[in-house]
């Protein structure tokens, strides 16, 4: 089932920004509603590459053990880390 953008009726994010690259946000005020955000830059997040056979492994392993990717390798990383400190100590 593909999901589409409630004012655009766009089913795809470039679908979206040609839609948005040609309206403004002023035009639908009745269509939307103010929300309240908070940000934490603590929780920002870093990107690593892995090597694409290597990522294909992972993904694998996270399946199998029915986790998320991110979850997987945060937790072996941080193994990892620990046992490094232990090491270094």
């Amino acid at each position: 089932m593909v999901k589409e953008s409630s004012i655009s009726k766009a089913q795809s994010y470039e679908e979206m920004a040609k839609f948005w690259n040609t309206h403004s946000t002023a035009d639908f005020e009745d269509d939307t509603y103010e929300v309240e955000l908070t940000f934490d830059p603590s929780a920002r997040q870093t990107w690593v590459m892995i090597e694409p056979d290597l990522f294909t492994e992972l993904r694998q392993i996270a399946q199998t053990r029915r986790v998320s990717l991110q979850t997987l390798v945060n937790v072996w990383l941080s193994q990892r880390v620990s046992e490094a400190k232990i090491q270094l100590s």
